[in-house]
């Protein structure tokens, strides 16, 4: 799973990352960026354009936007099938934009916080789905899941599942918004190259969403 992660290079070098104008884009680097929370994103609306969505998916149809809570992940073996997320990976696709997340490694009733990521801290995209889910007033909330699948050599001593990382040459057709076929993307849905990967112990003040400070990734 994944319910975790950071976005710390300065906005420039992403934006020149992932192709994206960022002129009048408020920016501040996370350390700690949690579900609920506002994530930058990559979509395709007719034209690749960043955005802002609230991690957890509430699909166009929910009765209330309390769903979210419980979607920030889908699973990449089922996205196809699931009400859910069937629609979203059709036609509302989204490159989530980090450059690190964490996962809890658990030994006995000890969890100790795991930073994985790129070698060097590169940036990458994890593969996720969007949806616009309109109150009442007809005022819009758009919020954003992050696909899983099984883990890879990096993850397995760590979690069974890890987030979909998006190779960098299958960002331009998972955000193309002609390519609905499942059978086109889910080759795409599979563990990333652990050679190109590193994870390292950090300190328990991750596990506070509220703490959002460069030690959250310092090794320890």
């Amino acid at each position: 799973m994944c319910g975790r992660f950071t976005l710390t290079a300065d906005l420039a070098l992403v934006a020149e990352r992932f192709h994206f104008d960022p002129t009048g884009l408020s920016f501040t680097p996370s350390y700690n960026i949690a579900p609920s929370q506002q994530v930058l994103a990559v979509i395709n609306d007719g034209t690749n354009r960043a955005s802002y969505l609230r991690w957890g998916l509430v699909p166009s149809w929910a009765k209330t936007p309390t769903i979210g809570h419980r979607m920030i992940n889908a699973r990449a073996e089922t996205a196809a099938e699931k009400p859910s997320f069937r629609q979203a990976l059709q036609r509302r696709r989204c490159l989530i934009l980090a450059d690190g997340f964490f996962e809890w490694r658990q030994s006995g009733t000890t969890k100790t916080p795991m930073y994985i990521g790129l070698h060097d801290h590169r940036l990458f995209a994890f593969a996720g789905l969007w949806d616009i889910w309109r109150d009442p007033t007809g005022a819009a909330l758009s919020t954003c899941t992050i696909l899983t699948t099984t883990s890879n050599a990096v993850l397995a001593p760590i979690h069974h599942r890890m987030p979909v990382i998006l190779p960098p040459e299958a960002e331009t057709t998972w955000l193309d918004s002609h390519v609905t076929a499942p059978a086109a993307l889910l080759p795409f849905l599979t563990p990333y190259e652990s050679e190109r990967m590193q994870a390292y112990a950090v300190s328990q003040a991750v596990n506070s969403p509220q703490h959002n400070a460069p030690d959250c990734i310092a090794p320890v």
